[in-house]
């Protein structure tokens, strides 16, 4: 962990990437994350806006592969206006993991008023649509072909070549740009970052319904289920818990909170991945509060 913090220091300073202390503190634990297989993808939500927070990210990439094979399965992906941090080996497991296993993915129906929890199922139209994405990236990422090249030829339209002007940083850096995977389906991004960000629950509504959905959303409180970890290291850092990821379900359909089926089932899960990476964080734990009805963005 330290040598990783310390590649990845040096590269922010060579590119001159000056980020706010919370922003440099979310992208250590985010990459760590990664690195560490604790989570397939995660959104650079932070550190600046497109284009050039697409050109600090290839940027740091590149510098960083170089400096340590820690790095070798990270990319920068695009979809739309997002942009997201991921590890090709652990999105391919992902991928390939939604696509066979039973009743582990929950879906919250905002088209309805109260939001009803709903399983694959009993998925509507939208939730079909949300497979045939999943299937999308099944072909970009196979999962037996991640130690070689990162996607198939017959997907390299999906492949772009970061543009900067600053040759020198990242000319050749390459980036997926996955825009096209929703442009004709009824799937919306919150949807499918609730999939690809590894949340146990995720909202489900149609681009036709996103005005319900923000209403049905806004008006309910809310339980948040965030997962904290701490890291190892010296006594005197990293002992508090940091958050490595956090979601939030309506507060009527998550009554049992920590103690859901789903949020069991979710938690032994994270609790396989963090076994396998001990070394790297001290304790993993969820924590769950509630959030009164307020405007919400999706």
């Amino acid at each position: 962990m330290e040598e990783t913090l310390k590649v990845l220091e040096s590269s922010l300073s060579r590119i001159k990437w000056r980020l706010k202390s919370s922003a440099k503190l979310r992208l250590e634990i985010d990459i760590l994350a990664l690195c560490t297989g604790m989570r397939p993808v995660i959104m650079v939500d932070y550190g600046g806006k497109m284009p050039e927070l697409q050109e600090h990210l290839c940027a740091l990439l590149k510098l960083c592969q170089k400096e340590s094979p820690t790095f070798e399965h990270l990319r920068v992906m695009v979809i739309e206006d997002m942009i997201y941090l991921i590890h090709v080996k652990e999105l391919a497991e992902h991928v390939s993991s939604s696509l066979t296993s039973d009743a582990e993915l929950h879906f919250v129906d905002l088209e309805q008023d109260p939001p009803k929890m709903i399983t694959v199922a009993e998925a509507s139209s939208v939730g079909m649509q949300l497979i045939s994405v999943q299937k999308l990236f099944s072909l970009v990422f196979p999962l037996d072909r991640t130690g070689g090249n990162l996607v198939p030829s017959s997907r390299t339209d999906h492949i772009a070549n970061a543009k900067s002007s600053d040759t020198t940083a990242s000319q050749s850096s390459e980036i997926i740009d996955l825009s096209s995977c929703i442009h004709d389906s009824q799937v919306t991004i919150p949807t499918l970052n609730g999939w690809l960000l590894g949340y146990p629950v995720v909202y489900l509504f149609g681009k036709e319904h996103i005005t319900d959905a923000i209403y049905n959303l806004s008006t309910k409180s809310l339980r948040i289920f965030r997962i904290l970890v701490s890291r190892n290291g010296p006594s005197n850092k990293g002992s508090m818990p940091e958050e490595l990821m956090s979601f939030s379900v309506p507060y009527d359909v998550s009554m049992g909170g920590s103690k859901e089926t789903w949020a069991e089932i979710f938690m032994a899960k994270m609790q396989s991945k963090w076994g396998n990476c001990k070394q790297a964080w001290r304790t993993l734990q969820m924590e769950v509060s509630e959030c009164f009805p307020q405007a919400i963005a999706l």
